[in-house]
Order: structure tokens, then sequence, then C-alpha cells
């Protein structure tokens, strides 16, 4: 065993092994579920509250459906039916863009707000239970590094060839 990587010896599906993915995954899986189980009474779920945050912290005249999919790092159609189902509940409204038919304008509702306010406390404290594991300091310093290595990631998906449909 290496003395400057002791991973090398441990085999590659290893939990004691400290490689990016497993542990971003096993981080991002238990604190959606810690989430979940915490804002199920209000019938929401993660994805439903990080659209809502995202809304909240947008131009008050709305985004449009796409820019909505970038900043939350995810899929048009995944966006599609996760915004039908917010505007049945009558937390969103989806209006046809002014100048791109094609496109829709997604705007929070008084009601979708305040759901916000009840869930954005819900995710606060779990955040700070969460990262009660480190000092005040470290804190601080591993959002930063979080937010470098997640910008990181978006750039090499970015640069990575995409998919051709068959």
């Amino acid at each position: 065993m290496s003395e400057s990587n002791p991973d090398n010896t441990l085999p590659v599906d290893s939990p004691d092994r400290k490689r990016l993915p497993p542990l971003l995954r096993r981080a991002w899986y238990s604190l959606n579920q810690a989430l979940r189980r915490r804002i199920a009474p209000t019938g929401a779920t993660p994805d439903q509250f990080t659209a809502l945050r995202t809304l909240t912290e947008a131009d008050p005249k709305g985004i449009t459906q796409g820019q909505l999919t970038r900043l939350m790092s995810s899929d048009p159609n995944t966006i599609a039916s996760l915004l039908e189902r917010m505007e049945k509940a009558g937390w969103v409204e989806r209006k046809r863009h002014e100048t791109d038919r094609r496109a829709y304008r997604i705007k929070i509702t008084a009601k979708g707000r305040k759901l916000f306010e009840n869930l954005r406390d819900v995710a606060v404290n779990l955040q700070s239970q969460v990262l009660s594991v480190l000092d005040e300091a470290d804190r601080e310093d591993f959002l930063k590094k979080l937010a470098t290595v997640a910008d990181a990631c978006r750039e090499a998906a970015d640069n990575s060839p995409k998919r051709k449909k068959s």
C-alpha cells in the first residue's frame, strides 16, 4: 500500500475508497432523502423545492423553462413534467413567452412563494445539521471548494460530445 495514496489497493467499489463520484452520489442521495422525508407532509419534493428556490431568486417577471432547466442542471422533459405538477398545485404559472412563441415564461405564485418560505426553513435547518460536523472556517472552505468542483463538473459536461440519437 502506497503511503501517498492508500486508496490504490482498495477495490474500485470499496466504500472506503475516496473517489469523487461515489462520494458525491452518497452525499447527494442521503441529503435528498433527508429533505424528501422532512418536506413530505407539504406534498412537495426536493426538485420542486429547488424549482421554487430558483424561481424566487430569478427575475420577478419569470424565466423560461430552458433557463430553469439549465439552472437546475436537469433535462427539458424532467422540468416540463415537474412544472406541470407544480402548475396544477398552484405553485407556479406558465405563460407563453412574449417574443418566443415556442417558449414558456415561468413565475412563482403567491401560494408557491408561501410554500417556498416553509420549505426553505426546513432546508436551512437540514444544511446546518449536516454541516455541523465541520467547524465554521471549514464549512466556508468546504462550500467554496465544492462550488469550484461543481463548476468544473458542469464545464466537463458542457465540453463533452453529446450522444447521437439513433
